[in-house]
């Protein structure tokens, strides 16, 4: 029998019954003998995020410091870090308008 609930089952991320998920470390161990670096695969997998978003909010998505994660998208050359959060389809509180004429 090849099932999830079978410990010698072909399946690569095999499970336990419903309800009972697979352990993180179970899981990276698992990974780790197929020959999958998940210390290289996370951080790579966290530098994407971070040139797709900025690094505090993939900081508080995953977990993670905010030093860490601005360090990681220095390091992979995001350029969130000039980006004004807020509303930028309104104008500023005083702001008028130049007219062209």
């Amino acid at each position: 029998m090849n099932t999830a609930t079978n410990h010698a089952s072909r399946w690569l991320f095999p499970g336990r019954r419903a309800g009972q998920p697979m352990h993180p470390d179970a899981l990276a161990a698992l990974i780790n003998d197929i020959g999958i670096p998940t210390t290289a695969g996370r951080t790579a997998a966290i530098r994407q995020h971070v040139l797709e978003m900025p690094a505090p909010v993939v900081a508080e998505a995953l977990g993670y410091h905010r030093v860490t994660t601005a360090k990681l998208a220095s390091e992979a050359g995001g350029n969130w870090s000039r980006y004004a959060a807020g509303d930028h389809w309104r104008s500023p509180p005083g702001w008028t308008p130049q007219s062209n004429a």
